[in-house]
């Protein structure tokens, strides 16, 4: 089966999806309604990336900041702490809900054999780590002294860590111990036994390889909810290019996925079969919303790693809009920013903006905000970004908010 569609109505149909297509969710009732609320959106999105990066906050908080209004970044370090949320590697690091722990069983496997032989060079340090943990855990990486300094596998040939910061990580990906916390960069880690609820982890135990490796690939499928097999992503199981053409074609042949032709593309994207009637309504709802009030239009700022950016080929296929994080590009080649943000106007992303935020001060400043050529930057939609901007700035704890350089048709 094969439906036909075009971009307006598939990325429209994403961003609804993800919670982009509207304004942020009103702010809760109260605490515990907010906490709900967090987790469930969690819940919905899959996963949440977590970066540590903070131009304004991390990625994983003005993710959830960018779909509900009043979000805090205490809310999720409660989830956290409360063993609602665990982190591991899905899309990237991530935040997880706890519920999912079992199925990440064979993700945990292949990880704790890439890592055991770095575990096994030092091996005393990583048991000396290890039973203070289980003493006195938890505790931040600061709470572990050592004079020894090593090479860490994502170290270059210059660079060294400190020993017992290495066996936190590597014990970390081997799932032997994990986060259970964070104090502003900090981290606080326990062992895994402790932390997880005991039927998760008799559970994580028992699971069929078969069966996890299947429910991981409808994760993904949840997750990305429109998605194409060249991305080496795929599934979030290090599947070759010809494993993950299989997948597609299982997969539709059992009649779970159907594949969608988009008007003006020469590929094919996939959606859930369950997702049909949605895409279908929004075919209807984007022809009948054709003509907008662009200075009312909901406008978002989503953070480099926001799920609704994992794929940059899809950006390109489905919103003709071009993506590069430029936080790895030396300052004088970079374009836009090493923090630029693109900005989400109704259903169209319209350019990028790089802020900065000064807590002490109060203050966020935008280094640039860059709008597309062909974007027509009327008086409206120029009035909706502003709106925004000062909201983005309140969210964050600035009281005033200030435009260094904007450049536009």
């Amino acid at each position: 089966m094969m439906l036909q569609t075009t971009k307006r109505a598939l990325r429209r149909f994403l961003l609804e999806k993800q919670f982009l297509l509207q304004p942020p969710e009103e702010c809760a009732s109260s605490a515990e309604a907010m906490r709900q609320r967090v987790l469930d959106m969690i819940r919905h999105l899959e996963c949440v990336q977590i970066d540590p990066v903070s131009a304004v906050r991390p990625n994983q908080h003005l993710t959830l900041a960018a779909r509900i209004d009043g979000y805090e970044p205490a809310i999720l370090n409660e989830l956290l702490r409360k063993n609602e949320v665990f982190e591991y590697l899905a899309n990237a690091a991530c935040v997880i809900p706890m519920e999912d722990y079992p199925i990440f069983e064979p993700t945990r496997r292949r990880l704790q054999q890439r890592v055991q032989p770095h575990i096994d060079m030092i091996s005393t340090i990583a048991e000396q780590v290890l039973h203070k943990l289980e003493n006195e855990g938890p505790l931040p990486a600061k709470s572990f002294e050592s004079n020894q300094r090593v090479h860490g596998y994502w170290d270059n040939v210059n660079a060294k860590t400190k020993a017992t910061s290495h066996a936190l990580n590597l014990l970390t990906d081997a799932a032997q111990i994990r986060i259970v916390g964070r104090e502003g960069n900090q981290r606080l880690f326990d062992v895994t036994r402790r932390s997880v609820p005991v039927e998760l982890l008799q559970q994580a135990e028992r699971i069929d390889k078969a069966k996890a490796l299947e429910a991981m690939m409808q994760k993904f499928f949840r997750a990305y909810r429109v998605f194409e097999p060249s991305d080496p992503r795929f599934g979030w199981q290090s599947l070759s290019a010809k494993e993950r053409r299989e997948a597609i074609d299982q997969h539709v042949k059992s009649g779970e996925i159907v594949q969608v032709l988009v008007e003006g593309l020469n590929k094919h994207y996939y959606i859930l079969a369950s997702d049909m009637e949605r895409l279908s309504a929004q075919e209807d709802e984007g022809r009948a919303r054709a003509i907008e009030n662009e200075a009312e239009l909901p406008v978002h700022f989503l953070p480099p790693l926001d799920n609704l950016l994992w794929s940059r080929q899809r950006l390109a296929d489905l919103f003709d809009f071009n993506y590069r994080w430029e936080i790895y590009t030396p300052a004088v080649k970079r374009k836009y920013g090493y923090y630029a943000m693109p900005i989400l106007a109704g259903d169209r992303l319209i350019g990028r903006m790089d802020p900065r935020l000064d807590t002490k001060l109060g203050r966020l400043t935008v280094q640039l905000l860059q709008i597309e050529p062909e974007i027509d930057y009327t008086d409206g939609l120029r009035e909706s970004v502003q709106r925004a901007l000062e909201s983005f700035a309140y969210l964050h704890g600035a009281k005033t908010v200030s435009v260094e350089q904007c450049t536009y048709r």
